[in-house]
């Protein structure tokens, strides 16, 4: 519940602010998504996808936008380093035992919704 009003808050701040927060996917479309890259796209149907394309994981939801950017802010060497050694309830290199560091980051940029490295 409190993940849910925070996203909520920071979704209404970054409107607030002017800049538009893309809508979180729902649960259906969440489960459509899939990296454009091959590889990546079955790392991600291995691994990646259990958790973050699946409600009340905890994780947050791919291309959830308010949800990955309280994360995003952190930095893409924090967000790399949790996904190497785990952090929380996310397990040491996310169950990917094929992933290269080159390949998390690319999958998390995917999930977060940042493809494009901005």
């Amino acid at each position: 519940m409190r993940a849910v009003l925070l996203t909520g808050l920071l979704a209404l701040s970054l409107v607030a602010c002017g800049q538009k927060v893309p809508p979180a996917p729902t649960p259906e479309q969440a489960l459509l998504l899939t990296p454009a890259d091959a590889r990546l796209a079955s790392l991600y149907e291995t691994s990646c996808k259990a958790c973050h394309a699946t409600p009340d994981t905890g994780a947050p939801l791919v291309h959830d936008r308010a949800a990955w950017d309280l994360r995003w802010k952190q930095g893409e060497a924090v967000l790399l380093d949790h996904t190497i050694q785990g952090f929380k309830a996310m397990p040491a290199s996310g169950q990917c035992a094929a992933c290269t560091p080159s390949d998390f980051q690319g999958l998390i940029r995917f999930m977060a919704g940042r493809e494009d490295p901005a």
